[in-house]
């Protein structure tokens, strides 16, 4: 492990006078006693920004946009926050100074000028910020650099796409460093067969300079499900680290300005591994033949596994799988090999055609599992651990082969991860995993060399009566205070203060856990006439698609979903008071109901409006929907990604999805005036789920950038508003809620993120508290 000397010290600014005001890039004075609306804001560790500048030429004129700080609001008005107001410079000279608001429309601008800002405090202008130029076109491409391809073991072909993007200041400066996820083209699902390509993590600079590549090698499976990477400042140093699932075989380089190595090293292998014999040479992917040893092996051992030994399994193999009795045990590796063609070949089957376990290739499903933080500017490795839970077996405990579906390593390869505010002020790390049945969720602390576990949430496993067939989906897990979590989480998670107390819950799907890990709740209802049990009290059960904010003006944290659990479901989507877990109005929809989608689409209604891919019709009330339960009309947005993009702050949606093969061409879409943004030359991401890389105030005033891929794959593209905005508002990367929602916003099946206020074309700002920052110290 490589050591690295702390660059930065925290300091409370909110303790400062305004004789001893922190200066720091941008010019703005850093302290603040008091904050818009409600009262004091709450102190809270956030990053040291810079002013943001960006500048883009238009048709009329150059649009400008820069960052108000958190610490420099002062209080509102009618129609925003207030702060300092705002000298611009063109080439040199000011040109006008702006009051209230952080954008502006140069009319007399070219493609050649040059801009600087500076915030006005008192009447005394502070340091300006760095120059800019316009972005040519409407856009900044940043270059990427793709990692070559490579061939599996059954020789097929694989290149690499930039998937998911998150963003994190890594070498201390207030600008934002750009960290990319590459996939291979083949890479799965975990319910699909096959070999991957390794997953490579890059992060850049704004010029597209490279800075790290982190290869994760063979022994990490590629795909949506597997690498979940959290970018963010973990240890209050200024420089936001990296940190993920790793295994043998990781391998970081670190690259100077000219694109030489510097340096490269593999992570370092715990002892216990090292005596093990572990090395990075290994490689547990399994092929066909791999995987039918496997199983044989499991089934040697199967008159000693505890659930046998408990008499809560089948004491034979015939038993489990309804037939008759014929082998002794122990079995002999002649029978255990009987046996394992038993379930390839007739047993699995019998239960599905889609069940061909003979094609079961490319999963790893044992082998080391590491938990890594790794340096953010220079890529090389700080601390590892073995990352808990470990799977324990290839999915057999998880259910993986009691549906009718055998899917070996699908549920207990389900990983979800965030950034948390447990004590209300500084970070700390969550990575879980499962939730279709045994769910895990562990709080790790890291404090500049160490990773440290702070706490685990286990549901324990589900029990079942036979592993080869069972139901467990819906099951409750062994542990006696967390085991109604099991079956309740998502395809991602929130973190929100649910209960104002400073400290940021997680809300796992239809279940939520307390700061200190213990469960507040697990949600459940009564099925409804013409489910498949009505009058049961069921969860709520596992989702794709979960929003969690304040939806209304003066509102309080709300929850709304969407679940896949067909005629097992309560609700096909559902609004929950996210303090108590209590439903306040949802539709039973009696089949899987995707995609969900919450945001201000009509002003003329107050609050958000919410919506789900249920159709309208008999079998479901689908619809568009108030936040407090009035059904609106039957026409709906789009479902894939929300973005705050237009100046009067609605909401906007993105889309471009995968359809019938062919990926559709980016755009972003007003519900009343159309199309906004037609991103042509970019792609998404995730076929069907069409995910931008990133969706995040990166810079420029309050609204979000779209960040996307070039078709070519050469280039991340970034675009922001251009619309001018009478409404002044701090950047929302200085929101707790909002800034640790962008860090998870990658995991798995990316949502929208939403700050602890309500943000909207009817914002109350009087109630829109704004949190006292804790910066590190330049």
């Amino acid at each position: 492990m490589t050591p690295r000397t702390p660059v930065h010290t925290p300091v409370r600014l909110a303790a400062l006078t305004a004789a001893t005001l922190l200066l720091i890039p941008g010019g703005a004075a850093a302290a603040s006693e008091t904050s818009a609306g409600t009262g004091p804001g709450h102190l809270m560790r956030l990053e040291r920004l810079d002013r943001g500048l960006v500048a883009v030429d238009t048709d009329n004129g150059v649009h400008l946009g820069w960052r108000l700080l958190a610490h420099e609001v002062t209080g509102h008005t009618d129609t925003g926050l207030t702060g300092p107001d705002f000298r611009v410079y063109r080439d040199g000279k000011p040109i006008t100074t702006v009051a209230d608001g952080t954008n502006l429309l140069d009319a007399e601008g070219t493609a050649d000028s040059e801009y600087r800002v500076a915030a006005v405090v008192r009447g005394r202008e502070q340091q300006a910020s760095e120059a800019v130029a316009p972005w040519a076109d409407g856009h900044l491409d940043i270059p990427l650099q793709q990692p070559e391809g490579g061939t599996t073991p059954v020789g097929e072909d694989y290149t690499h796409t930039a998937n998911d993007v998150s963003v994190g200041d890594v070498d201390g400066d207030g600008q934002y460093e750009f960290v990319v996820k590459w996939d291979p083209t083949n890479s799965k699902d975990v319910s699909q067969v096959g070999y991957t390509g390794n997953t490579l993590i890059d992060t850049y600079t704004l010029d597209g300079t490279l800075l790290n590549r982190i290869d994760l090698g063979v022994n990490i499976r590629s795909g949506a499900h597997y690498t979940q990477f959290l970018v963010y400042d973990l240890d209050g140093d200024g420089r936001a680290e990296l940190m993920f699932k790793t295994a043998p075989g990781t391998k970081s380089t670190t690259y100077g300005s000219e694109g030489e190595v510097i340096e490269e090293g593999h992570v370092t292998l715990p002892k216990e591994d090292v005596a093990a014999g572990v090395t990075h040479d290994e490689d547990h992917r399994m092929s066909a033949e791999d995987y039918h040893d496997h199983v044989v092996d499991m089934f040697l051992g199967w008159y000693e596994h505890p659930e046998v030994l408990a008499d809560n399994w089948p004491a034979t193999l015939e038993e489990a799988f309804g037939i008759d009795p014929e082998y002794d045990y122990p079995l002999s590796r002649v029978d255990a090999e009987a046996l394992a063609d038993h379930l390839m070949d007739v047993y699995a089957p019998g239960r599905s055609e889609n069940n061909r376990l003979r094609e079961f290739e490319g999963f790893v499903v044992d082998g080391p599992e590491y938990l890594t933080v790794f340096d953010g500017l220079t890529g090389q490795e700080l601390d590892t651990i073995p990352y808990n839970p470990g799977r324990g077996d290839d999915g057999l405990l998880w259910g993986d082969y009691a549906m009718s579906r055998v899917e070996p390593g699908n549920r207990v390869d389900r990983f979800l991860a965030g950034v948390v505010h447990l004590d209300g002020r500084t970070p700390s790390a969550i990575f879980a995993r499962g939730y279709y049945t045994r769910s895990v969720i562990v709080a790790h602390d890291f404090d500049g060399e160490r990773i440290r576990e702070r706490w685990v949430a286990d549901s324990g496993h589900v029990p079942m009566d036979n592993p080869f067939d069972d139901t467990p989906h819906g099951g409750v897990g062994t542990d006696p205070e967390h085991g109604t979590l099991a079956g309740q989480g998502f395809h991602s998670l929130s973190v929100a203060d649910v209960d104002g107390d400073h400290r940021q819950e997680i809300v796992y799907g239809a279940a939520t856990l307390n700061s200190d890990g213990t469960l507040r709740y697990s949600s459940h209802a009564t099925l409804p006439p013409g489910s498949g049990s009505p009058g049961e009290s069921v969860k709520l059960g596992h989702g794709d698609a979960m929003h969690t904010g304040r939806f209304t003006p003066d509102g309080d944290v709300r929850i709304w979903t969407v679940h896949e659990g067909a005629t097992w479901a309560p609700y096909g989507q559902a609004m929950r008071d996210a303090d108590t877990g209590e439903v306040l109005f949802g539709t039973y929809s009696g089949r899987d109901t995707g995609r969900g989608m919450v945001g201000d689409v009509d002003p003329a209604s107050p609050g958000y409006e919410v919506w789900s891919s249920m159709p309208p019709g008999e079998d479901g009330d689908g619809g568009l929907w108030s936040a407090e339960g009035e059904r609106l009309g039957e026409e709906v947005p789009g479902t894939n990604m929300s973005i705050r993009w237009a100046g009067d702050m609605t909401t906007q949606i993105i889309e471009g999805a995968e359809v019938d093969g062919v990926v559709e061409t980016p755009t972003i879409e007003d519900w009343n005036r159309g199309t906004l943004l037609n991103a042509e030359g970019t792609s998404t991401n995730n076929g069907t789920k069409g995910n931008p890389s990133l969706v995040a105030d990166v810079f420029g005033d309050w609204r979000e950038e779209l960040v996307l891929r070039t078709e070519d794959g050469t280039a991340l593209r970034v675009h922001t508003s251009t619309e001018e905005t009478e409404h002044m508002l701090h950047t929302l990367m200085h929101d707790p809620q909002y800034r640790v929602g962008i860090a998870s916003q990658q995991t798995t099946y990316n949502q929208p993120t939403y700050p602890e206020f309500y943000l909207g074309s009817d914002t109350d700002w009087s109630r829109v508290t704004v949190p006292r920052p804790l910066y590190p110290r330049p």
